[in-house]
């Protein structure tokens, strides 16, 4: 077998997600179209595929890191330029490097960055529906006549930015991460450490839209934690958690979250180092 290891980069709205569902399953996901067309390129001999994040439905990614065992042998630059020319639009080979046999995206990297976009605006950008995640400062229910801080020509919503910051800062460091991830029996350990966790401006912003983005790195994430974190962040923006509540999940094991997941359509998988 011949080893490859390549920089992926997908938009995953039209996905179920990273990992393949298997024979029979007509959903498509991100790892199935990428083994087709190496599969195409293979004249159908078995190859296979392997990756460093198994990113949900719905989630991008700009720096997913993958590894090719191909039955042939090919060019990396080659193999990057066929595969491109096969893929779809939402699938792209950035980089491509032959790479030994024991190369394991996912146990020999230091450290993954995920980045996830949000706006806070009364009225979402259409345009911006699938990669940026609207998460609007009125209740549920409740019509912007009702909130005092509400007018007809209002834009920017009023959740507390700074508040969410402080709540980042509670994150870092090395924590018990039970309470923010889904029930995982193949996991050994619920423990990882957090290097960086910061709310910033988005640098796009050219759409109309104030859109924001939760930045976090760490050794490794559990699986739908990112989403968890943010969405308790959310909460605590709203007033509705409180920085206390945040640290007492991370001392404690709860068994019921502090909110529900944040939407996938704002998470994206920046980088993986090694």
């Amino acid at each position: 077998m011949f080893y490859h290891r390549a920089v992926i980069s997908y938009k995953g709205s039209n996905y179920f997600g990273w990992q393949d569902l298997g024979a029979g399953e007509e959903k498509p996901t991100l790892q199935a179209a990428i083994h087709q067309v190496l599969k195409k390129i293979c004249k159908y001999q078995e190859c296979g595929i392997a990756a460093a994040s198994r990113t949900d439905a719905g989630v991008h990614a700009q720096g997913q890191v993958v590894k090719f065992a191909l039955p042939i042998e090919i060019e990396s630059e080659k193999l990057l330029q066929g595969m491109n020319s096969l893929l779809p639009d939402d699938i792209r080979v950035l980089k491509c490097e032959a790479c030994q046999a024991g190369f394991n995206p996912n146990r020999d990297s230091n450290s993954k960055k995920y980045h996830y976009y949000f706006c806070v605006d009364r009225i979402s950008n259409p345009v911006l529906h699938d990669i940026v995640a609207h998460v609007p400062s009125i209740s549920e229910g409740q019509t912007a006549s009702d909130n005092q801080t509400a007018s007809d020509d209002q834009k920017t919503g009023t959740i507390d930015l700074e508040m969410m910051q402080q709540a980042c800062e509670i994150f870092i460091g090395e924590h018990d991460f039970y309470s923010f991830a889904a029930r995982d029996a193949n996991i050994a350990s619920t423990v990882r450490k957090i290097s960086s966790c910061e709310i910033l401006r988005a640098k796009f912003s050219s759409f109309g839209n104030e859109i924001y983005c939760m930045e976090i790195e760490g050794d490794g994430f559990l699986k739908h934690m990112v989403r968890y974190i943010v969405a308790a962040l959310f909460e605590v923006g709203r007033g509705n958690l409180g920085l206390d509540d945040i640290s007492e999940a991370l001392k404690d094991r709860q068994q019921e979250k502090l909110s529900a997941k944040a939407k996938s359509c704002g998470l994206h998988l920046i980088e993986i180092c090694y």
